[in-house]
């Protein structure tokens, strides 16, 4: 995942101001961005964060 943060809370931060002012689903974003989705979440899950869909979000 070139060109994001490695550090997961920052990581957070980008990838939900992307989905806030970008894209409308997490699979838009990975998809426009060739970003691995499993790769995505397993890091942010390692945060402790999860996508919700109903928020367009990780929390």
């Amino acid at each position: 995942m070139a060109n994001l943060p490695e550090d997961p809370f920052m990581l957070l931060s980008v990838i939900n101001t992307r989905l806030r002012d970008q894209y409308p689903s997490l699979d838009a974003l990975c998809e426009a961005e060739s970003i691995s989705r499993d790769d995505l979440t397993a890091r942010l899950a390692s945060a402790g964060f999860e996508y919700m869909p109903e928020i367009n979000q990780f929390r």
